[in-house]
């Protein structure tokens, strides 16, 4: 059947008459304004962000995280669930190098893990984990730190990770290599499953843990089978710029809390580490998984985590 819309549409173009648009509202006009404006915006921010210009800012950013890290302890606790906390450390950091790089960056957003998303809008933001391995810090142990991170969409370009109690800074910027205190890192040359360290993540605190846990622990259980050693050291910034540095030759991170990731991502894949989720697509802010592997076992590690998941799948 013709369209007769669309024929009387044609009719008025041959006549010389364009068809009448619809009027919008004010509500309508100022909405469609504010949509312009911002597409514009996020185009023009997007075309003129470098990140490896951007990583001065973030080193800085984190020396006051450093500071910050030698001067107070950890304060007063406040619970975040079961068996979960943020300390004063945490709230003090996360707001002195939110204020610092609004200043300096203001047109690049910030997402952090104790405030949330505050900030410009638009695909390039900031991602800070203030103290990454919280329970680690208040309980005295060396391994935690700062982990800082910038997205443009789903995709981290740039991480910074420091490790004050040990001295170890990781940097990284998306095709400019990975560095530890200024010196270029890659990863491991192992290439077989008996030679390998791999770290994981953390067992899950959340009211799901039961549930969550059991493909952790099917996990651990099948690289226990097969693996040098399995390490569990309670920050997942640590176990990827460790990954970075041939330190461990994996880690596995059943989860993708996007503070805990982002730096260690840049940094890992920039050390020559494959960074995978789950199902062995790449990894984005979107996966469900983090798994960093250098080259050599990618294959075997992907496939014992998919069987582990599968085997989990048919008992639940």
């Amino acid at each position: 059947m013709p369209n007769r819309k669309a024929a009387g549409t044609a009719a008025k173009y041959r006549n010389g008459i364009p068809p009448k648009r619809p009027v919008l509202t004010k509500w309508q006009f100022r909405r469609h304004v504010g949509w312009v404006i911002r597409k514009a915006t996020d185009e023009r921010t997007a075309a003129v962000i470098d990140p490896a210009e951007l990583l001065p800012t973030a080193t800085a950013a984190t020396a006051i995280a450093v500071d910050l890290f030698a001067r107070t302890a950890p304060g007063r606790h406040t619970a975040k669930g079961d068996r979960d906390m943020a300390t004063e450390t945490d709230c003090t950091i996360e707001r002195a190098v939110r204020a610092f790089l609004a200043e300096k960056t203001p047109d690049v957003g910030f997402l952090g893990e104790e405030d949330g998303r505050m900030g410009a809008p638009g695909p390039w933001f900031w991602v800070l984990d203030p103290v990454d391995g919280t329970v680690n810090f208040v309980h005295g142990s060396p391994l935690c730190g700062v982990s800082l991170a910038l997205m443009r969409d789903t995709r981290p370009v740039l991480g910074v990770i420091e490790v004050p109690a040990l001295r170890q800074q990781f940097t990284a910027v998306d095709q400019q290599g990975a560095y530890e205190n200024g010196k270029p890192i890659t990863v491991s040359a192992t290439d077989d499953l008996r030679n390998a360290v791999v770290a994981i993540g953390d067992y899950s605190v959340t009211a799901d843990a039961a549930t969550e846990n059991q493909i952790r622990l099917a996990v651990t259980a099948a690289l226990a089978a097969r693996v040098q050693r399995v390490r569990m050291h309670g920050s997942a910034a640590i176990d990827l710029a460790w990954l970075a540095s041939g330190r461990v030759d994996a880690s596995i991170t059943m989860s993708n809390g996007l503070w805990d990731m982002a730096a260690g991502v840049v940094i890992a894949r920039e050390s020559g580490a494959m960074v995978l989720d789950a199902d062995g697509s790449e990894y984005s802010a979107d996966s469900s998984a983090t798994l960093a592997i250098t080259p050599g076992i990618a294959a075997d590690i992907l496939d014992l985590v998919q069987r582990a998941n599968s085997r989990q799948a048919r008992l639940a």
